[in-house]
């Protein structure tokens, strides 16, 4: 009998819970399905940043004006490494110690409500401040990641929409136009190399998050729009092998070496720091290079569009923040939670980021149409020119084969080792098997 990995993960998570009942029953911790309280609303609770570092210093300022609004509460900051935070959760859960809060992205979302960790917020939202003030199609992203119909276990507060980075002086310097379609981005990426000078035409994702930026230029070259042809992945399409032939072959030609194990942080920093023509990250990189280049060598705009006219790319995943079932002062993680989303909390974190706002009010304020590429990413997102591949967030093994199970092979993919087509057709194999285990327990 064959056991897939999803349910080999349950098992192995109803073991991890069972050793460390004892743990939790002295008050070391508590395990994800602990049912908390709503406590006193007063006192501290811990408040988990999912991408700790990057936004360290924001999170610090909205927490200082939450403590002076509510200074009956004290908020315990933790910030953990965007790389590290669903191994992170996945370890609390089974052996305690999760927050009252904590940053939680779509792309880990199902993870997690199938282990029980988080609590619907359907209600308290329903009877707060932010009834009606949260941007509908980031509530549903966030909805539908879940897996559990109507039932909402994140306040989402941003997008980070893909962008295109290129550096607009070296695309003067040798007469090129933007590379807004996928024929002018090839084009680029060739024309912009001379390797023996350590000029490249473009930076690939070879390191951690990998596929997903090599689903965008997949899905966005053939512009198929569906993940799904009925029970059956389209990843593994004859046409999205060809577009993955043709990307992959970037790497080493129009592309540095080093790429192979580059994650974003490296990705990034070698292309603030360098020669390199294009680089494909999201919108959170914005200050990044808005410091390392100036407002003037370089520009952030939508995904490529495709020969057919149309510009295809694939969901990005919604951040938000998560209620945590095991707390025992849901009242003031609660209050935390509303307060973050607000308003002005919400457009100050955006900025600061450069992302697209879940707070309506906030996604009006004045500085997103000072921020082109922000700008130009909620309108390519609102304008109807833009078709979205919606990836099945609520797959509970999704992010395992988006990320471990498959980082390694795009590796080998990059350096040669296996084809495009094999490539595709182990992931989407994993896929059919997961979806059709995820249907056979009732949903769907």
């Amino acid at each position: 009998m064959n056991i897939s990995k999803t349910l080999r993960g349950r098992a192995a998570t109803a073991v991890s819970l069972t050793a460390v009942l004892a743990i939790a029953a002295t008050g070391c911790g508590d395990d994800g399905s602990s049912s908390g309280t709503e406590g006193s609303g007063k006192g501290e609770i811990t408040f988990w940043d999912n991408n700790g570092g990057p936004r360290t210093e924001i999170w610090t300022e909205i927490i200082k004006d939450f403590e002076k609004a509510n200074p009956d509460i004290k908020v315990k900051y933790v910030p953990i490494p965007i790389a590290d935070v669903q191994s992170k959760y996945d370890t609390a859960i089974a052996g305690g110690g999760l927050p009252d809060v904590g940053g939680v992205g779509t792309a880990y979302l199902a993870n997690m409500v199938s282990q029980e960790a988080l609590e619907p917020v359907n209600d308290r939202l329903d009877g707060s401040s932010l009834k009606g003030k949260l941007v509908e199609n980031m509530v549903e992203s966030v909805r539908a990641a879940a897996g559990r119909g109507d039932d909402l276990y994140s306040v989402p507060t941003s997008a980070n929409n893909g962008a295109l980075w290129y550096r607009t002086d070296l695309f003067e310097e040798a007469g090129l136009d933007e590379p807004a379609t996928w024929p002018k981005f090839y084009e680029a990426a060739e024309k912009l190399t001379d390797a023996k000078k350590n000029k490249f035409g473009y930076t690939i994702r070879g390191g951690a998050g990998s596929i997903a930026q090599a689903l965008d230029a997949i899905y966005g070259q053939t512009g198929m729009t569906e993940f799904w042809d009925g029970d059956k992945t389209t990843l593994n399409d004859p046409k999205n092998v060809a577009a993955l032939e043709k990307y992959a072959a970037l790497f080493k030609k129009t592309t540095p070496s080093a790429d192979v194990n580059n994650d974003f942080t490296k990705m990034v920093a070698q292309w603030d720091s360098g020669t390199i023509g294009m680089l494909s990250h999201n919108l959170g990189s914005y200050q990044d290079h808005l410091k390392a280049l100036g407002k003037e060598k370089f520009r952030g705009i939508p995904a490529p569009i495709g020969e057919g006219g149309t510009r295809v790319q694939v969901s990005n995943p919604v951040d938000g923040l998560g209620l945590f079932r095991s707390s025992k002062n849901k009242n003031a993680a609660w209050k935390f939670i509303e307060f973050a989303a607000s308003h002005e909390s919400n457009s100050k974190w955006n900025e600061s980021a450069g992302a697209i706002p879940a707070n309506t009010e906030a996604a009006k304020d004045p500085w997103i149409s000072q921020t082109e590429p922000t700008a130009l990413a909620a309108k390519a997102l609102t304008d109807g020119s833009t078709k979205v591949v919606d990836l099945p967030y609520y797959l509970p093994d999704w992010n395992n084969i988006s990320k471990a199970d498959n980082e390694p092979e795009f590796q080998k993919l990059l350096l040669g080792k296996i084809t495009a087509k094999a490539f595709l057709d182990k992931m989407a194999e994993e896929l059919n098997a997961a979806q059709k285990e995820w249907k056979e327990l009732g949903n769907g």
